[in-house]
């Protein structure tokens, strides 16, 4: 009987083993990025390149710690900060600080005091918050436009946030640029009241910008069928050098009377990658108005992470309030920025040499972290099974990742490659 006794209870555990609670979720898709990197580091090949990750590496393909932020650290840690929560909206003065770097310190809705900004986590957190904010009380049509292709993370925190995600023409395949007429057309086709997504400077992941003329003319169809522009802004400074250059579509659309939202990140720009650090900011009419969306905003944000992290606000409102510190963080950006310039022409001077087939002067005219290659994705396989050298299978690469000790295999793997003699 005590045998029998235990067989069934042996029996119940194993009945309740097979019914666990979480029997029928599904196994997610793997991350392509993340699936890159892991390839690369199962790779024991002493050739090996990895140009998925989005980090900036130094000439000697290290991780870089900026100057600028070591020294605003030291400041840090000599003030003994207590370890109090922030408010709901992040460190004050970081805050003003980093809208004063986006919209310009001659900025008008930023001297009458009609911005609304917040600290975020890093960029994505800037960009879930819009969402969730326009998702409530945006008064028009709640779908968002994303250019075609995207950062791939849009897609889901957009939709997430409960907006429906449409898309637009951006990429020209045929010629590796930017399909500006297709890009206009679909604007002007947009059901009025939309709400477009905008990358400010170094698209992600093309590489791929409009031209100052060619932001002109998006303001005035945004204007013409009443878009709502929502720009994304992770790379200012690290993009052309300049902060001021790489805002330039910002405050453009700002000076014409759009109202904007606005995600940053100084993730790239400051390197401060694991301190996510971002903000996200509105323009409103007038001071009044700004404080009931303010008001919002804290509604939004506390239910999801009641206030952000102190410490990389710290960092960045250092340099951002330091003078010499921001004169030197000025230079450390700038100095990063002309470091992928000088390996988009060194790729471009090696591919012509090696007489490649295919015309590549795209590489030296996007901008930014990433470039769009033009190569396939069997091409991108091989290169990866054959010459060790790894990117999306879309082609994309992180032009930090290239340096004067790889920038020639990875040229020759290239050229190769594209000739089918890899």
């Amino acid at each position: 009987m005590l045998v029998a006794a235990a067989a069934r209870r042996s029996t119940a555990k194993c009945a309740l083993r097979s019914l666990s609670t979480w029997s029928a979720v599904p196994a997610g898709p793997p991350d392509p990025i993340l699936g890159v990197t892991e390839a690369f580091k199962a790779d024991k090949d002493p050739r090996k390149i990895n140009l998925g990750v989005g980090a900036y590496r130094d000439g000697n393909g290290k991780p870089y710690v900026l100057s600028s932020v070591k020294k605003a650290e030291d400041l840090i840690a000599s003030s003994h900060p207590d370890k109090e929560y922030l408010p709901i909206t992040g460190l004050p003065e970081f805050a003003k600080n980093a809208a004063k770097l986006a919209y310009g310190e001659d900025s008008v809705p930023l001297k009458e005091g009609s911005i609304a900004v917040t600290q975020s986590i890093s960029g994505t957190g800037a960009l879930r918050i819009g969402g969730a904010f326009l998702a409530r009380h945006y008064p028009k049509a709640k779908t968002i436009l994303l250019p075609n292709p995207s950062w791939g993370n849009h897609t889901p925190i957009f939709r997430d946030s409960g907006l429906e995600v449409k898309q637009y023409r951006y990429f020209d395949k045929s010629t590796v640029g930017l399909d500006f007429e297709g890009l206009k057309a679909d604007l002007k086709a947009a059901p009025e009241g939309s709400i477009v997504l905008l990358h400010a400077c170094a698209h992600n992941p093309t590489g791929i910008d409009p031209t100052q003329e060619q932001w002109k003319q998006i303001s005035d169809i945004v204007q013409e069928k009443k878009l709502f522009p929502f720009f994304d802004m992770a790379y200012q400074g690290f993009a052309s050098g300049s902060t001021s250059r790489d805002a330039f579509a910002v405050r453009h659309f700002v000076s014409q009377g759009h109202q904007v939202a606005l995600a940053q990140s100084f993730a790239k720009n400051m390197g401060l990658y694991g301190e996510r650090v971002g903000a996200f900011s509105l323009t409103t009419s007038d001071p009044a108005e700004k404080a009931r969306v303010d008001s919002q905003l804290k509604i939004v944000i506390r239910p999801m992470y009641s206030n952000p992290p102190m410490h990389g606000a710290l960092i960045a409102n250092g340099i951002l309030s330091d003078p010499t510190l921001y004169s030197e963080w000025e230079g450390e950006v700038k100095g990063m920025a002309e470091r992928i310039i000088a390996m988009r022409e060194k790729l471009y001077t090696t591919l012509n040499d090696l007489n490649t087939p295919g015309e590549w002067g795209h590489i030296k005219s996007q901008i930014g972290m990433f470039s769009f290659t033009g190569l396939t994705t069997p091409q991108t396989k091989a290169l990866a099974e054959k010459a060790h050298i790894y990117m999306t299978a879309d082609g994309r690469i992180s032009m930090a990742g290239l340096n004067a000790g790889n920038i020639e295999y990875f040229a020759e793997g290239v050229s190769a490659a594209v000739k089918g003699n890899l």
